[in-house]
Protein backbone atom coordinates (compact mmCIF):
# COMPACT_ATOMS: atom_id res chain seq x y z
CA UNK A 1 0.00 0.00 0.00
CA UNK A 2 1.30 3.33 -1.11
CA UNK A 3 1.39 6.25 1.51
CA UNK A 4 -0.40 8.89 0.92
CA UNK A 5 0.55 12.13 1.60
CA UNK A 6 -1.86 14.20 4.94
CA UNK A 7 -0.65 17.64 3.67
CA UNK A 8 -1.87 18.72 0.24
CA UNK A 9 -2.06 23.06 -0.90
CA UNK A 10 -4.15 23.68 -3.79
CA UNK A 11 -3.09 27.21 -4.58
CA UNK A 12 -5.47 27.83 -6.69
CA UNK A 13 -4.96 30.28 -10.04
CA UNK A 14 -8.03 32.70 -10.60
CA UNK A 15 -10.77 31.75 -13.47
CA UNK A 16 -9.48 28.53 -14.20
CA UNK A 17 -11.60 26.62 -13.07
CA UNK A 18 -10.88 26.22 -9.39
CA UNK A 19 -14.66 27.43 -8.34
CA UNK A 20 -15.81 23.61 -10.19
CA UNK A 21 -12.92 21.88 -8.25
CA UNK A 22 -13.54 23.61 -5.03
CA UNK A 23 -17.32 22.23 -5.07
CA UNK A 24 -15.99 19.41 -5.62
CA UNK A 25 -13.51 19.02 -3.04
CA UNK A 26 -16.47 20.27 -0.86
CA UNK A 27 -18.36 16.93 -1.56
CA UNK A 28 -15.18 14.76 -1.65
CA UNK A 29 -14.37 16.07 1.91
CA UNK A 30 -17.64 14.96 3.04
CA UNK A 31 -17.62 11.43 1.53
CA UNK A 32 -13.82 10.91 2.22
CA UNK A 33 -13.40 11.95 5.90
CA UNK A 34 -10.70 14.55 5.44
CA UNK A 35 -10.09 18.27 5.93
CA UNK A 36 -10.92 20.75 3.36
CA UNK A 37 -9.91 23.95 4.32
CA UNK A 38 -10.52 27.05 2.86
CA UNK A 39 -9.86 30.91 3.15
CA UNK A 40 -11.83 33.65 2.85
CA UNK A 41 -9.51 35.76 1.27
CA UNK A 42 -9.23 35.97 -2.52
CA UNK A 43 -7.50 39.00 -3.50
CA UNK A 44 -4.45 38.70 -1.38
CA UNK A 45 -2.45 36.45 -3.59
CA UNK A 46 1.22 38.43 -2.39
CA UNK A 47 2.39 38.16 1.09
CA UNK A 48 4.69 39.79 3.36
CA UNK A 49 7.49 37.60 4.84
CA UNK A 50 5.92 37.53 8.32
CA UNK A 51 2.90 36.89 6.76
CA UNK A 52 4.22 33.58 4.51
CA UNK A 53 5.39 32.61 8.39
CA UNK A 54 1.50 33.02 9.77
CA UNK A 55 0.10 31.56 6.93
CA UNK A 56 2.23 28.04 7.07
CA UNK A 57 2.08 27.71 10.77
CA UNK A 58 -1.84 27.77 10.64
CA UNK A 59 -1.95 25.47 7.82
CA UNK A 60 0.60 23.00 8.86
CA UNK A 61 -1.45 22.71 12.36
CA UNK A 62 -4.40 21.98 10.43
CA UNK A 63 -6.12 18.52 11.15
CA UNK A 64 -4.44 16.11 8.92
CA UNK A 65 -5.04 14.48 6.21
CA UNK A 66 -6.14 18.31 4.90
CA UNK A 67 -6.29 20.03 1.91
CA UNK A 68 -5.67 23.83 1.86
CA UNK A 69 -7.44 25.77 -0.96
CA UNK A 70 -6.45 29.90 -1.71
CA UNK A 71 -5.76 32.25 -4.57
CA UNK A 72 -2.21 32.53 -3.19
CA UNK A 73 1.30 32.23 -4.83
CA UNK A 74 3.51 29.32 -4.83
CA UNK A 75 4.75 29.14 -0.56
CA UNK A 76 8.31 27.82 0.23
CA UNK A 77 7.36 25.63 3.90
CA UNK A 78 10.83 24.69 4.14
CA UNK A 79 11.88 27.74 3.92
CA UNK A 80 10.23 28.41 7.62
CA UNK A 81 11.33 25.05 8.71
CA UNK A 82 7.99 23.44 7.92
CA UNK A 83 7.24 20.69 5.95
CA UNK A 84 6.89 21.11 2.56
CA UNK A 85 3.11 19.82 1.30
CA UNK A 86 2.03 17.81 -2.02
CA UNK A 87 1.00 20.98 -4.48
CA UNK A 88 -1.87 20.33 -7.20
CA UNK A 89 -3.25 23.36 -9.20
CA UNK A 90 -4.73 23.95 -12.83
CA UNK A 91 -3.87 26.55 -15.45
CA UNK A 92 -5.42 27.21 -18.86
CA UNK A 93 -4.68 28.94 -21.99
CA UNK A 94 -3.51 32.46 -20.72
CA UNK A 95 -6.10 34.53 -23.18
CA UNK A 96 -8.89 32.37 -22.37
CA UNK A 97 -7.87 33.02 -18.76
CA UNK A 98 -7.77 36.86 -19.03
CA UNK A 99 -11.28 37.49 -21.07
CA UNK A 100 -12.75 35.28 -18.35
CA UNK A 101 -11.30 37.69 -15.93
CA UNK A 102 -12.28 40.78 -17.58
CA UNK A 103 -15.31 40.08 -17.95
CA UNK A 104 -16.02 38.06 -14.88
CA UNK A 105 -15.13 41.19 -12.67
CA UNK A 106 -17.69 43.46 -15.08
CA UNK A 107 -20.89 41.20 -15.06
CA UNK A 108 -20.17 38.18 -12.67
CA UNK A 109 -21.70 35.02 -13.56
CA UNK A 110 -25.11 32.54 -14.03
CA UNK A 111 -25.74 32.60 -10.80
CA UNK A 112 -27.71 35.92 -10.34
CA UNK A 113 -26.31 36.96 -7.07
CA UNK A 114 -25.08 40.22 -8.59
CA UNK A 115 -21.48 38.69 -6.98
CA UNK A 116 -19.54 41.26 -9.89
CA UNK A 117 -21.04 44.19 -7.94
CA UNK A 118 -19.98 42.88 -4.70
CA UNK A 119 -16.34 42.46 -6.06
CA UNK A 120 -16.01 45.85 -8.04
CA UNK A 121 -18.24 48.18 -6.07
CA UNK A 122 -16.25 51.03 -6.77
CA UNK A 123 -15.70 50.76 -10.83
CA UNK A 124 -17.05 53.46 -12.91
CA UNK A 125 -19.82 52.79 -15.29
CA UNK A 126 -17.32 53.75 -18.18
CA UNK A 127 -14.69 51.25 -16.83
CA UNK A 128 -17.52 48.14 -16.67
CA UNK A 129 -18.68 49.17 -19.93
CA UNK A 130 -15.41 49.56 -21.59
CA UNK A 131 -14.76 47.84 -25.00
CA UNK A 132 -12.17 44.81 -24.43
CA UNK A 133 -10.69 45.70 -28.00
CA UNK A 134 -9.95 49.47 -26.71
CA UNK A 135 -8.97 48.33 -23.72
CA UNK A 136 -5.87 46.00 -25.70
CA UNK A 137 -5.68 48.84 -28.69
CA UNK A 138 -5.11 51.58 -26.63
CA UNK A 139 -3.00 49.96 -23.73
CA UNK A 140 -5.16 50.31 -20.57
CA UNK A 141 -3.23 48.99 -16.98
CA UNK A 142 -5.71 46.00 -17.10
CA UNK A 143 -4.55 44.87 -20.34
CA UNK A 144 -1.06 45.59 -20.30
CA UNK A 145 1.84 44.23 -18.46
CA UNK A 146 2.53 43.79 -15.42
CA UNK A 147 -1.01 42.87 -14.81
CA UNK A 148 -0.90 40.39 -17.88
CA UNK A 149 1.64 38.51 -16.23
CA UNK A 150 -0.79 36.07 -13.79
CA UNK A 151 -0.01 32.85 -14.10
CA UNK A 152 3.83 32.12 -13.38
CA UNK A 153 4.07 34.17 -9.96
CA UNK A 154 1.86 31.23 -9.02
CA UNK A 155 4.34 28.82 -9.41
CA UNK A 156 7.50 30.97 -9.15
CA UNK A 157 6.48 32.32 -5.60
CA UNK A 158 6.70 35.16 -3.21
CA UNK A 159 10.23 36.59 -4.00
CA UNK A 160 9.50 40.29 -5.89
CA UNK A 161 11.31 39.49 -8.77
CA UNK A 162 8.34 36.74 -9.20
CA UNK A 163 6.02 39.70 -10.24
CA UNK A 164 8.52 40.81 -13.27
CA UNK A 165 7.94 39.59 -16.73
CA UNK A 166 11.00 37.71 -17.82
CA UNK A 167 12.98 34.60 -17.88
CA UNK A 168 14.36 34.47 -14.26
CA UNK A 169 10.53 34.04 -13.24
CA UNK A 170 9.38 31.77 -15.94
CA UNK A 171 12.72 29.51 -15.25
CA UNK A 172 11.56 29.35 -11.59
CA UNK A 173 8.27 28.34 -11.83
CA UNK A 174 9.05 25.56 -14.30
CA UNK A 175 11.48 24.43 -11.40
CA UNK A 176 8.50 24.92 -8.47
CA UNK A 177 6.54 22.69 -11.07
CA UNK A 178 8.97 19.94 -11.32
CA UNK A 179 10.03 19.86 -7.45
CA UNK A 180 7.39 20.73 -5.78
CA UNK A 181 3.63 20.04 -7.63
CA UNK A 182 2.63 16.96 -7.87
CA UNK A 183 0.75 17.70 -10.72
CA UNK A 184 -0.26 20.74 -12.65
CA UNK A 185 -3.61 20.25 -15.00
CA UNK A 186 -4.56 22.00 -17.97
CA UNK A 187 -8.45 23.04 -17.79
CA UNK A 188 -9.33 22.41 -20.97
CA UNK A 189 -8.52 18.54 -20.30
CA UNK A 190 -10.44 18.65 -17.59
CA UNK A 191 -11.95 15.16 -17.10
CA UNK A 192 -8.13 13.70 -17.57
CA UNK A 193 -6.81 15.88 -14.49
CA UNK A 194 -10.10 14.97 -12.36
CA UNK A 195 -8.35 11.12 -13.60
CA UNK A 196 -4.92 11.41 -12.63
CA UNK A 197 -5.86 13.24 -9.34
CA UNK A 198 -7.91 10.61 -8.40
CA UNK A 199 -5.27 7.78 -9.36
CA UNK A 200 -2.57 9.82 -7.48
CA UNK A 201 -4.31 10.65 -4.84
CA UNK A 202 -7.34 8.21 -4.51
CA UNK A 203 -7.62 9.35 -0.41
CA UNK A 204 -8.76 13.02 -1.33
CA UNK A 205 -10.14 12.06 -5.36
CA UNK A 206 -11.36 8.71 -5.46
CA UNK A 207 -14.96 9.02 -7.30
CA UNK A 208 -14.38 12.54 -8.43
CA UNK A 209 -15.13 12.03 -11.79
CA UNK A 210 -18.48 10.12 -11.35
CA UNK A 211 -19.33 12.94 -9.04
CA UNK A 212 -18.48 15.68 -11.69
CA UNK A 213 -20.03 13.89 -14.69
CA UNK A 214 -23.64 13.69 -12.31
CA UNK A 215 -26.03 15.70 -13.89
CA UNK A 216 -27.05 17.50 -10.99
CA UNK A 217 -23.13 18.44 -10.37
CA UNK A 218 -22.78 19.72 -14.08
CA UNK A 219 -26.10 22.00 -13.82
CA UNK A 220 -24.24 23.44 -10.64
CA UNK A 221 -21.69 24.09 -12.70
CA UNK A 222 -22.84 25.53 -15.08
CA UNK A 223 -23.95 28.45 -13.04
CA UNK A 224 -20.30 29.63 -11.81
CA UNK A 225 -19.48 30.26 -16.10
CA UNK A 226 -18.85 34.27 -16.74
CA UNK A 227 -21.56 36.04 -18.79
CA UNK A 228 -21.42 38.71 -21.58
CA UNK A 229 -18.07 37.42 -23.08
CA UNK A 230 -16.96 38.91 -25.85
CA UNK A 231 -14.10 37.91 -28.49
CA UNK A 232 -11.42 40.61 -28.95
CA UNK A 233 -11.08 41.43 -32.56
CA UNK A 234 -7.17 39.02 -34.13
CA UNK A 235 -5.42 42.04 -34.22
CA UNK A 236 -5.95 42.42 -29.92
CA UNK A 237 -5.75 38.66 -30.04
CA UNK A 238 -2.03 39.23 -31.37
CA UNK A 239 -1.20 42.18 -29.50
CA UNK A 240 -2.37 39.86 -26.28
CA UNK A 241 -0.06 36.76 -27.57
CA UNK A 242 2.77 39.34 -27.45
CA UNK A 243 2.41 40.70 -24.16
CA UNK A 244 2.00 37.18 -22.89
CA UNK A 245 4.66 35.55 -24.35
CA UNK A 246 6.16 34.35 -21.17
CA UNK A 247 2.80 33.00 -19.91
CA UNK A 248 2.61 31.04 -23.21
CA UNK A 249 6.08 29.58 -22.82
CA UNK A 250 5.05 27.89 -19.31
CA UNK A 251 1.65 26.96 -20.48
CA UNK A 252 3.35 24.73 -23.20
CA UNK A 253 5.57 23.27 -21.16
CA UNK A 254 2.90 22.49 -18.32
CA UNK A 255 0.72 21.54 -21.32
CA UNK A 256 3.37 18.98 -22.70
CA UNK A 257 4.53 17.84 -18.79
CA UNK A 258 0.96 17.18 -18.51
CA UNK A 259 0.75 15.11 -21.78
CA UNK A 260 4.16 13.36 -21.01
CA UNK A 261 2.23 12.25 -17.60
CA UNK A 262 -0.95 11.21 -19.37
CA UNK A 263 1.08 8.91 -21.73
CA UNK A 264 2.84 7.50 -19.08
CA UNK A 265 -0.14 6.36 -17.13
CA UNK A 266 -1.46 5.18 -20.74
CA UNK A 267 -4.64 8.18 -21.21
CA UNK A 268 -5.88 8.96 -24.32
CA UNK A 269 -8.61 10.67 -23.82
CA UNK A 270 -10.42 12.43 -27.02
CA UNK A 271 -10.29 16.68 -25.99
CA UNK A 272 -11.88 19.20 -27.60
CA UNK A 273 -9.65 20.25 -30.58
CA UNK A 274 -7.97 23.34 -29.44
CA UNK A 275 -7.46 27.03 -30.49
CA UNK A 276 -4.45 27.60 -32.73
CA UNK A 277 -1.42 28.76 -31.17
CA UNK A 278 0.66 31.74 -31.62
CA UNK A 279 3.47 30.20 -33.83
CA UNK A 280 5.52 33.19 -33.85
CA UNK A 281 7.23 33.45 -30.58
CA UNK A 282 6.70 29.92 -29.47
CA UNK A 283 9.05 26.78 -29.92
CA UNK A 284 6.86 24.04 -31.56
CA UNK A 285 5.82 21.36 -28.83
CA UNK A 286 7.51 18.66 -27.87
CA UNK A 287 6.48 15.07 -30.39
CA UNK A 288 4.30 12.68 -27.77
CA UNK A 289 2.41 10.73 -30.35
CA UNK A 290 4.75 7.95 -29.93
CA UNK A 291 4.61 5.65 -27.11
CA UNK A 292 7.38 7.24 -24.36
CA UNK A 293 10.20 4.84 -23.50
CA UNK A 294 11.13 5.06 -19.94
CA UNK A 295 13.37 3.32 -18.00
CA UNK A 296 12.33 0.32 -16.14
CA UNK A 297 10.33 2.01 -13.24
CA UNK A 298 7.17 1.15 -12.27
CA UNK A 299 4.07 3.39 -12.22
CA UNK A 300 3.89 2.52 -8.37
CA UNK A 301 7.51 3.33 -7.42
CA UNK A 302 6.80 6.45 -9.54
CA UNK A 303 4.57 7.62 -7.03
CA UNK A 304 6.34 6.95 -4.11
CA UNK A 305 9.07 8.90 -4.86
CA UNK A 306 6.97 11.95 -5.43
CA UNK A 307 5.04 11.18 -2.11
CA UNK A 308 8.70 11.37 -0.41
CA UNK A 309 9.86 14.92 -1.65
Amino acid sequence: VLPFPSQVVYNRVGKCGSRTVVLLLRILSEKHGFNLVTSDIHNKTRLTKNEQMELIKNISTAEQPYLFTRHVHFLNFSRFGGDQPVYINIIRDPVSRFLSNYFFRRFGDWRGEQNHMIRTPSMRQEERYLDINVCILENYPECSNPRLFYIIPYFCGQHPRCREPGEWALERAKLNVNENFLLVGILEELEDVLLLLERFLPHYFKDVLSIYKNPEHRKLGNLTVTVKKTVPSPEAIQILYQRMRYEYEFYYYVKEQFHLLKRKFGLKSHIRKPRPRPEFFIPSPLETEEPIDDEEEDDEKWLEDIYKR
